[in-house]
C-alpha cells in the first residue's frame, strides 16, 4: 500500500497531526507499506500502542501506483 499524503483529505487538519504516517515521517511524504506493515499499524493501533492511519483518499486527486 503507497500512502501519499498530497492525495489525503486529511492532509493539513487536525487529523493529520495525529497520523501514523505523519509520526513516521514529519508533515508529509509517500510511504510504501507492506500488507504485514499495514497489519502490524493497525494491531498496534487498535491497541493504543500509535496513532491509527487516517488516510481518507480525496477522490479528485491522482492516486500513487503500487510498487511492484
Amino acid at each position: 500500500m503507497i500512502i501519499d499524503c498530497d492525495t489525503c483529505d486529511m492532509q493539513a487538519t487536525r487529523a493529520c497531526d495525529d497520523c501514523i504516517v505523519t509520526a513516521l515521517l514529519g508533515d508529509h511524504g509517500i510511504l510504501d507499506l507492506a500488507e504485514d506493515e499495514r497489519a502490524a499499524i493497525d494491531e498496534m493501533s487498535r491497541v493504543g500502542l500509535v496513532s491509527p492511519l487516517r488516510l481518507r483518499l480525496h477522490p479528485d486527486r491522482e492516486r500513487p501506483a503500487a510498487s511492484q
